[in-house]
């Protein structure tokens, strides 16, 4: 008996070693601004190695957030300000970071450029970069593969395009394919070290020659009003990248498994992540817990459409979700969930940096229920 009890104080050692506890992250919650602009980018704007908040017509000096200073006067159409991203970029090359939006309403993609010091309150410039159709969000990747990222405005119903800096304030448009539907992602889906583009009803395989093409449409999937982005990662770790989608103005947030058969021909397996919450828009994939893993960070984007969403009235929440290898699925967190004041919602474009120089990335969410920052205070065993 005492070899047996021995004998299960060392498995149980062993499976403790393999198998630690997960830690919970824990968020302080901290109010910036009750402007309802939907997107927030974070870049030092006076370069004074301090991250600063940009979103809508404001900046707000860190690290404290509290001094708020003009960038523009952007009208409201309707509901919402025509500004769905925050794109940062030196667009000029003068050392200051600009940043690029794009509207639904005035189907425009634009640059703002920073004035630099000594210029507080002035307006800041606008640049019309090119009428590309409705924006719905605006996304940054390299997309040709030189180093450097390219713009990618997700525009349902008008033809599907790639706009590179090609020299300083000078961009060039670069078009994909005719027509896009709602929902955006890129990633390398086949292996063959180009990334690719995911549309809402296939993927566009990209050419050794990006500007040239053709891209290749695959139709090998449905995914609906899809999330920007969709992202493209090997959740599973079986070297072939799949695909989280959200469903951007429905229930549902879902990864599809890349699989292969016996005469290596491509499929996809829906795995369910989350039905229980609507208008999950907008995700980022990126490590929040330190342990060198990729998170899934997403949440409902509170009243995407002014209410006309199925779920719209239900709380609103944003979570992060970690990968449960033994068990191939996802396990939801709870980062703040409730009506709203209490949870918090997306917004169409959010940002997660670290802030205070903590080595923790925080999350800063915009969206018609305010601006807010949660701090990463880091984990605790449960």
């Amino acid at each position: 008996m005492h070899r047996i009890l021995i004998g299960l104080f060392i498995l149980l050692s062993l499976v403790s070693l393999t198998s630690p506890e997960p830690a919970a992250l824990r968020f302080k919650r901290y109010f910036v601004a009750a402007e309802s602009y939907e997107s927030v980018g974070v870049f030092d704007v006076d370069n004074n190695d301090t991250l600063d908040l940009v979103s809508g017509d404001f900046w707000y000096e860190g690290p404290r957030f509290r001094h708020r200073h003009l960038i523009g006067n952007e009208p409201r159409k309707e509901q919402y300000y025509d500004d769905f991203s925050t794109i940062p970029l030196d667009v000029n090359a003068d050392g200051r970071m600009d940043f690029i939006t794009g509207g639904w309403f005035d189907q425009t993609l634009r640059w703002v450029e920073n004035p630099g010091p000594g210029k507080d309150n002035t307006p800041w410039a606008l640049h019309e970069i090119g009428k590309v159709g409705n924006v719905e969000t605006t996304r940054a990747w390299d997309v040709d593969g030189d180093g450097t990222i390219d713009i990618v405005p997700n525009n349902p119903n008008h033809p599907l395009k790639y706009i590179k800096l090609v020299s300083p304030g000078v961009f060039k448009t670069i078009t994909v394919t005719p027509t896009q539907g709602h929902g955006l992602g890129f990633g390398d889906v086949n292996g063959d070290g180009r990334g690719d583009l995911i549309v809402s009803d296939g993927w566009l395989e990209a050419p050794l020659d990006r500007t040239a093409g053709p891209w290749t449409l695959h139709k090998e999937f449905a995914l609906g009003t899809a999330s920007v982005p969709i992202i493209v990662a090997d959740v599973n770790g079986d070297k072939r990248n799949d695909l989280i989608v959200g469903q951007g103005h429905g229930y549902g947030l879902h990864w599809y498994e890349q699989t292969r058969d016996a005469a290596g021909l491509r499929g996809w397996t829906k795995h369910l992540i989350d039905d229980k919450n609507s208008q999950y828009h907008c995700l980022e994939w990126l490590d929040i817990t330190g342990d060198g893993r990729p998170e899934l960070v997403t949440g409902k984007r509170f009243r995407a459409h002014n209410d006309n969403d199925p779920g719209s009235d239900d709380p609103v929440g944003l979570y992060y979700f970690t990968w449960d290898a033994p068990k191939k699925q996802f396990v939801k967190h709870d980062i703040a969930y409730g009506q709203s004041g209490i949870g918090k919602g997306t917004g169409i474009y959010f940002a997660i940096a670290d802030l205070h120089k903590t080595g923790r990335k925080d999350i800063i969410v915009a969206g018609k229920d305010g601006l807010v920052v949660f701090f990463n205070e880091g984990g605790s065993k449960k």
